[in-house]
């Protein structure tokens, strides 16, 4: 018949838990059947030997006349704690111990216990005494009178593995933890399994990448239902952001349309009616929401796409062509732009959102610094530090957070008679974040301000 397989997590926890007890219960029951210490039933070889030689003293000795000069034959006299040979007791019928020597010995009080502890009396049986094993009682006739014989004999043999668990506590502890060890350690690795699944789909939603993964529903019942809810959620997450994707691509749409008739009648009546400020007006302003439209809908990609494109790429090839770019689009303006060394270093991710970063920051400061730009590049351990400093009139300190967000105009030069559409640095700080990374806008020491970009080196590892 197979067993059922237990799916549950709380099921296997509980299988292995009742498992190992039921070894421990196992053991506690077995041990009464295997303790030498408690008076059981001799063995039949033992039991033959021993009334062979019960005989062979009954034949000697059954016919004396002084059972004293018996006792003291059998006794032996005074021997070596060591000696290996049996010792002989003897008691009368009642179990009163009869013996010429000091009844204080540690043997005669093992007797004495053993004599009291056989519960069927008159019925041979063996108990064990530390390493001194008693056996006994065999009828006797010793001096013509009629006596109970008891054997004694050095026990040698080690005490049964299970006896010498009971007897220490700290043996028993490791036994059952070597038991148990393996069974715990298949059941961490059972749950690391599933575990490890979901943090590694939890990073690859972090990163912009919102893919349903089946292997999550596997496992215990307990993380299938957690890898269930989390591709119901990556699917939720997923409709929602193609619904944004659709509903911002139909505006652009219906908005172009319109304005691109705007623009066209805007030019007929230019034709028309000559150059005015009124026409120059309306065609900047269609010009800007142009603009602003095509910025939209590149965020929007952004925040869809940006995990679909995602390659290793040497910091020169990514930024080296943009700094100089921008170093000479600067010096075309009257300001001078410096910046460091790129490092030797790679990083993984998607190209095109890295250089656009970058290059929003860069012309961002050559647009509003006086006239002194200057970038920083730098590695430490497996982050890059970008660093963009401007000598330009800044943002207060009470609007430096605000900055990244969508459509936010800062009170001072930034604003919206600069040209800008206020969703340069949103794009900018949305493709940081798509690659794991953090931004923070500062007062910069040139006295303008300062933007601060920390990349991971190796994101995708």
């Amino acid at each position: 018949m197979r067993l059922p397989k237990i799916t549950s997590l709380y099921g296997r926890i509980f299988a292995i838990f009742w498992f190992t007890m039921f070894l421990v219960l196992m053991a506690v029951l077995s041990l009464p059947h295997l303790d030498p210490r408690k008076a059981r039933d001799i063995p039949a070889d033992h039991y033959k030997r021993l009334v062979d030689i019960t005989h062979s003293i009954e034949k000697k000795y059954g016919r004396e006349e002084s059972l004293a000069k018996v006792l003291f034959k059998l006794e032996g006299g005074k021997r070596s704690p060591k000696d290996p040979r049996p010792r002989f007791f003897v008691t009368d019928t009642e179990g009163n111990i009869l013996t010429t020597q000091d009844r204080k010995n540690y043997r005669y009080r093992a007797l004495q216990n053993f004599i009291t502890s056989v519960e069927v009396p008159g019925q041979p049986q063996q108990k064990l005494y530390g390493h001194y094993m008693v056996a006994g009682p065999l009828p006797v006739t010793l001096a013509k009178q009629d006596l109970l014989l008891y054997i004694g004999v050095k026990w040698n043999e080690p005490p049964p593995f299970l006896l010498r668990m009971f007897d220490k506590p700290f043996q028993l502890l490791f036994a059952v933890m070597l038991v148990s060890t393996p069974l715990l350690l298949w059941l961490a690795w059972a749950l690391s399994q599933p575990a490890r699944k979901l943090e590694r789909a939890a990073k690859r939603v972090a990163r912009g990448e919102f893919v349903v993964d089946p292997t999550l529903e596997k496992g215990t019942s307990e993380f299938r239902q957690a890898g269930t809810s989390f591709n119901q959620m990556v699917e939720a997450v997923n409709q929602m952001i193609s619904g944004q994707q659709r509903l911002l691509s139909d505006i652009s749409h219906e908005l172009r349309s319109p304005l691109t008739r705007l623009r066209m009648a805007n030019a007929l009546a230019t034709r028309k009616q000559g150059e005015s400020p009124e026409l120059t007006r309306i065609d900047t302003e269609a010009q800007r929401l142009e603009q602003m439209i095509g910025e939209l809908l590149e965020l929007s990609r952004m925040q869809v796409d940006s995990h679909l494109t995602r390659e290793p790429q040497p910091l020169t090839s990514l930024w080296e062509a943009i700094l100089s770019d921008a170093q000479f689009e600067a010096e075309q303006m009257g300001k001078a732009l410096t910046y460091s060394s790129l490092p030797e270093r790679t990083i993984t991710g998607n190209p095109k959102l890295l250089m656009s970063a970058l290059d929003n920051i860069v012309r961002n400061a050559i647009y509003y610094g006086k006239d002194e730009i200057n970038v920083e590049i730098s590695s430490a351990e497996n982050q890059v530090l970008i660093a963009v400093d401007d000598n330009g009139q800044g943002v207060p300190e009470e609007e430096l957070e605000s900055i990244f967000r969508p459509f936010y105009r800062v009170s001072t030069a930034r604003d919206r008679h600069s040209g800008g559409t206020g969703l340069g640095l949103a794009i900018t700080e949305n493709a940081i974040r798509q690659h794991s990374g953090t931004i923070e806008a500062k007062q910069s020491s040139l006295g303008g301000l300062r933007i601060e970009i920390h990349l991971p080196l190796h994101a995708d590892e």
